[in-house]
């Protein structure tokens, strides 16, 4: 009887072993993190944003605003990074104009119906805003912590 015991143990041992083993992830395994709302955060603290997409499976996700017709879509993004991080993230528009880091003085140039990347280390301290240069509207706000 003793031994019926031990062979049932060591049954349900192994059979909840096997069945963690199968919960389990492969490292391949990706997930989507895109959330819907422009107004997330993003950066080195590793949160979520709007349009955020994986670059490669080599670098992080960075945020992509979204721009329509002058305006960023679901309202200006909130961008937060830590001082030495390297700040990144991407503006599609469909329209062409300058995409404007204040306090920075970093400008690039989105063309219509195509995508900027912007992408330089957070030295500066503060609060700052991105604009777009020619229609002079925020798409989003950059916060780089001590």
């Amino acid at each position: 009887m003793h031994r019926t015991k031990r062979g049932i143990a060591l049954l349900l041992t192994l059979v909840a072993v096997a069945g963690l083993a199968a919960c389990g992830s492969d490292d391949d395994e990706t997930t989507d993190t895109t959330a819907t709302s422009a107004q997330s955060t993003t950066g080195g603290n590793g949160s979520t944003a709007n349009g955020k997409q994986p670059a490669d499976n080599d670098q992080p996700s960075i945020e992509t605003i979204v721009v329509r017709n002058g305006e960023p879509v679901g309202g200006s993004a909130e961008l937060e990074y830590d001082a030495g991080e390297q700040v990144r993230f991407r503006v599609s528009s469909n329209e062409a104009d300058e995409v404007h880091v204040h306090g920075y003085d970093i400008g690039e140039e989105v063309p219509a119906g195509g995508t900027a990347t912007i992408s330089f280390p957070a030295d500066i301290e503060g609060i700052f805003e991105i604009e777009l240069h020619g229609s002079e509207k925020q798409i989003a706000e950059l916060r780089v912590n001590p």
